[in-house]
């Protein structure tokens, strides 16, 4: 019985942090959800991955905040992508997917790009979260 009255009270805190944690907008330690992708996102994964190591028609799109354009072992990038010297930041996602014919002549992904800019840099926004 007095095991069973323990249990309880371990489940009645659990609940209580639970409901303290909802209330204020946090999870606990170590329970961090990834953020929702916005609708432009839906575009984007059509062809590409958010897991690592996920290669679809286009490269994971994992950790790539940070990471030198066309670098990803195991993705066949165009040569043109792989010289262009980028590295993917806030400012050269968001003109890339401006236009990425525009913004590395010569690229093989097959995207006209996304002209209304409140939409791209929420997107933008989104994969610099990716990590």
């Amino acid at each position: 019985m007095r095991t069973l009255t323990r249990g309880r009270a371990a489940i009645g805190g659990v609940v209580a942090m639970l409901g303290l944690c909802g209330a204020l907008g946090t999870a606990p330690a170590g329970a961090e959800s990834a953020p929702s992708p916005p609708a432009a996102f839906a575009i984007c994964a059509a062809c590409h991955s958010t897991q690592p190591g996920e290669t679809r028609y286009g490269p994971s799109l994992a950790h790539i905040a940070g990471r030198k354009a066309g670098s990803l072992p195991g993705y066949n990038y165009s040569a043109a992508l792989g010289k262009s010297g980028l590295t993917w930041t806030f400012a050269t996602l968001d003109e890339w997917l401006t236009s990425p014919q525009r913004k590395v002549p010569g690229t093989k992904m097959p995207f006209a790009g996304i002209s209304d800019e409140a939409r791209r840099r929420k997107l933008v926004a989104y994969l610099m979260t990716l990590k």
